[in-house]
């Protein structure tokens, strides 16, 4: 007596749900990121027309309108400035320091960031450059 039986095993894997589960995390993902503020220092940047997008920033810099000095999130002092671009840009050759700074800063809180991204360039041979952060018109 020879018993056959119908019903196979199938190898096959279907993937319809899982895409389904892929396309719900990309949605959430997207919808979350776009929650995050970018800033976190509140500020009033200046307006500007020019329409040009700098690669991503190693470095960001902030002046606010007290004329409050923030690396990466943290008050520092000018003089503090220096060696804390020393320490975040050493092996760096061509990255962006960019500055966030409040529409009312003087100009010689920007010059002392430049200045102090030219010591580094100096130090290290490299061409880092500062770019100043604006707002559309």
């Amino acid at each position: 007596m020879n018993i056959h039986s119908r019903n196979k095993i199938k190898v096959e894997f279907s993937t319809a749900s899982m895409s389904d589960l892929v396309f719900l995390l990309l949605i959430f993902f997207m919808l979350t990121s776009t929650l995050v503020s970018p800033n976190a220092v509140k500020l009033l940047l200046p307006t500007s027309n020019s329409k040009t997008m700098a690669k991503p920033a190693v470095v960001t810099v902030y002046i606010d309108d007290a004329y409050n000095y923030y690396f990466e999130d943290q008050m520092i002092s000018v003089d503090q400035l220096e060696p804390g671009l020393m320490d975040k840009l050493r092996g760096e050759m061509d990255a962006s320091v960019v500055v966030r700074a409040d529409k009312s800063v003087e100009i010689q809180y920007l010059i002392d960031v430049i200045d102090a991204v030219n010591n580094v360039n100096d130090y290290y041979g490299a061409k880092n450059k500062v770019i100043l952060a604006t707002r559309p018109k």
